[in-house]
């Protein structure tokens, strides 16, 4: 069934008709119906009980270790997968970042299909066996996506059945808002909202701690800026949202509704709580549904 500004959402929800009718008031058969128009984040919420499958990377793949841990993670997780559509709107030449990464083997064996060389884009992701978005710059990806209507369609197909890997950026657009990138504004976006794929925001190359900068003559000179801490704890000032600072060559790892942590330790930033300190191999949800 099909209801113009409405989504179906293809889960039973019939245990708990009461409470959903009163947030929502749309239910047919025991399915639940949510009007499209709702925050990217509260649809989230619904989804984390479909088959959705998303591998969320940090970013600092330059290292031969890291590059292997990746490309074994990208084999996992594809699978069969001949194709992959990768989008390299976050940065501005699309066809040498495609090139950079084959030549970097960042692209783990399979062939990389830039959306960039498709007419329709949107008809693209319709027919994608699987979806890349890389990193860059944030705020370019995200006015690319918002131009080109896209951010409908790929939330609609990795809801339902496509692998989504993100790297960087790639991990910021994933959830609910762009705000904890690390990215300079370069371009305004129409809006902040990004994917929501996730209910929670990401900080990726995060490390704790104050920043050196390395000299001329070899001395290390303390910067004062803000630290990563500082700026979480500013968006908390004003956010409510759960923020994962992801340590480079990290990845967090979604399917059979679980997150995984792989590759690299993280600290979860909860609103009014102390940041707790997690390592590669954890499993997220609990804390991260809390």
């Amino acid at each position: 069934m099909e209801i113009k500004g409405v989504t179906h959402w293809p889960f039973d929800c019939s245990d708990r008709l009461g409470e959903i009718e009163s947030w929502f008031g749309w239910t047919i058969d025991g399915k639940l119906l949510i009007a499209s128009a709702l925050p990217a984040w509260v649809q989230a919420i619904f989804w984390r009980h479909t088959g959705m499958k998303l591998l969320l990377g940090s970013g600092g793949f330059r290292t031969e270790q890291r590059v292997t841990f990746l490309v074994k993670q990208m084999r996992s997780f594809f699978g069969d997968v001949k194709r992959i559509l990768f989008v390299p709107y976050a940065l501005a030449d699309h066809d040498g970042y495609v090139k950079m990464l084959i030549d970097r083997g960042l692209h783990a064996g399979y062939e990389l299909d830039g959306i960039h060389n498709h007419a329709d884009p949107i008809e693209a992701v319709h027919h994608a066996e699987a979806i890349y978005v890389g990193g860059g710059n944030t705020f370019r990806l995200v006015t690319e996506l918002h131009g080109r209507d896209m951010l409908g369609i790929i939330r609609q197909r990795v809801r339902s059945d496509l692998p989504y890997m993100g790297v960087s950026a790639g991990s910021n657009v994933a959830c609910p808002t762009l705000m904890t990138t690390n990215d300079m504004p370069i371009v305004m976006p129409p809006s902040f909202e990004t994917l929501g794929l996730t209910t929670f925001q990401i900080n990726p190359h995060y490390f704790n701690g104050q920043t050196h900068v390395e000299l001329a003559d070899g001395s290390f000179q303390a910067h004062f800026g803000e630290t990563r801490d500082d700026r979480i704890r500013e968006f908390h000032e004003m956010n409510d949202m759960p923020v994962v600072g992801l340590w480079e060559g990290g990845v967090l790892r979604y399917e059979n509704n679980k997150w995984q942590l792989k590759g690299s330790a993280a600290r979860v930033f909860l609103k009014g709580k102390e940041p707790q300190d997690m390592q590669a191999d954890s499993e997220l949800g609990e804390l991260l549904a809390s």
